[in-house]
């Protein structure tokens, strides 16, 4: 069984990943599909990675809608046809950098714990 560290990183990783695609901003994004299903494809991963997480991470950092981000993924991969990008854009713009700023501190709270 994976522990949280394992978890936290791969969020991290999906994170930088959807930064480096979306750096020229919005006009490349809603201009490359490729940037648009790089930016999907690592929201599905994080999220997924995230609905891993104890309940011990998840509750130290409640600033994280960590169920929206659950139903979030369902709707990248069950409802792929009505995917908003308008909407997975602002998602990247407003809630990331929380996101990222709340497993940043998981990871160094459970690293400090071993």
């Amino acid at each position: 069984m994976k522990d949280d560290q394992v978890y936290l990183g791969h969020i991290l990783r999906c994170i930088a990943r959807i930064e480096e695609y979306t750096v020229e901003g919005r006009p490349r994004f809603f201009a490359s599909h490729l940037v648009q299903d790089g930016v999907i494809r690592n929201l599905q991963t994080l999220a997924e990675s995230s609905r891993r997480l104890s309940e011990g991470v998840k509750g130290l950092h409640p600033g994280v809608d960590w169920k929206g981000l659950a139903g979030f993924r369902n709707v990248l991969v069950h409802d792929y046809l009505g995917v908003d990008l308008e909407y997975v854009y602002r998602a990247v713009e407003r809630d990331l950098p929380r996101l990222k700023e709340a497993c940043e501190a998981a990871l160094k709270e459970v690293e400090d714990q071993k």
